[in-house]
């Protein structure tokens, strides 16, 4: 697997866009704890439908400028990243049930540990120490909210399900830079994960929940703000981005959207964190910055050299 980058400037705009896509994620998670009736599954199935919709002209556009279809190979790990994605979001979805917005969103920080060994397990690729430290970091921050630290103590079984996500979420940052590195279409992946992830959840809500029709008018702003800025604009400005960033670095900086759910949670849900969940918050934030500041720490040694 050749490595994924270009200059500092390229980098850079990588990782503001991945920023962005914390900042979208992070106050996602209030927008998803106000669904009214409206099931788990069923939410994941309309809101991904939508953001299918969103991205299918710009895929159609980018299927007419490279001038070929998608290579096999791409097209089956597509796959397997649309199925994470849909097992991610169903569980987190599931998840916020009974846990809290600001816990949601510090749990799901903790893919920032599982991704570097994913990515070694994939490719071989040994996680650089910085990043294993800074994802231990992060961990211990999502610990303290796991065991009781936010405001959703003691700890629910909604945490749980979010922390079962995050193996999925690792999976998916760890498989598409291999994507993108086959094929130079990010916005096919966007298009293909986001049609096949609404297609399982709405067999398996069809499945496993009941759906009144008048939940879907009741949920539809939450519906759109997932399915436009969440899923079409977030997940798609990921894709994009993680053509330059490396996906454990990627993953650190995407956790900030844990601090991101916090601020949200506590503006809009009035949801308070203790002096545990602050010091999680703060960790969080301590991870995600020694991440990024250590590649540029070893240019400028490399360059006294």
């Amino acid at each position: 697997m050749r490595t994924l980058g270009g200059g500092s400037a390229t980098r850079l705009g990588a990782d503001a866009l991945l920023l962005a896509t914390a900042f979208v994620w992070g106050v996602t998670f209030v927008v998803q704890k106000d669904i009214g009736d409206l099931p788990p599954l069923a939410f994941v199935a309309a809101r991904f439908a939508v953001s299918a919709l969103a991205v299918a002209p710009l895929a159609f556009l980018e299927r007419r400028r490279v001038g070929r279809a998608l290579e096999p190979r791409a097209g089956r790990l597509a796959v397997v990243i649309s199925v994470m994605l849909f097992l991610g979001a169903s569980l987190q979805q599931a998840g916020l049930a009974t846990t809290s917005a600001t816990n949601a969103g510090f749990l799901t920080a903790c893919y920032v540990v599982l991704t570097p060994f994913v990515v070694w397990a994939l490719t071989r690729a040994r996680p650089r120490g910085v990043v294993l430290a800074a994802g231990a970091i992060s961990f211990a921050g999502a610990w303290l909210l796991a065991t009781g630290g936010g405001p959703a103590e003691p700890p629910s079984a909604g945490d749980g399900l979010v922390l079962l996500a995050d193996l999925a979420w690792a999976i998916v940052i760890a498989l598409v830079p291999i994507y993108l590195v086959w094929t130079e279409r990010p916005l096919a992946l966007a298009f293909i994960q986001y049609a096949i992830c609404a297609a399982l959840a709405a067999v398996a809500s069809a499945a496993l929940e009941r759906a009144a029709p008048g939940a879907f008018i009741g949920a539809a702003p939450a519906i759109l703000f997932a399915g436009l800025v969440s899923g079409g604009l977030g997940y798609t400005l990921q894709i994009v981005a993680q053509r330059h960033t490396p996906p454990a670095e990627a993953a650190l900086i995407l956790s900030m959207e844990s601090v991101f759910a916090a601020l949200a949670g506590a503006i809009w849900l009035g949801e308070r964190l203790t002096v545990a969940g602050a010091a999680g918050c703060g960790l969080i934030l301590v991870g995600a910055v020694a991440a990024e500041a250590a590649p540029a720490f070893s240019a400028r040694r490399t360059a006294r050299v």
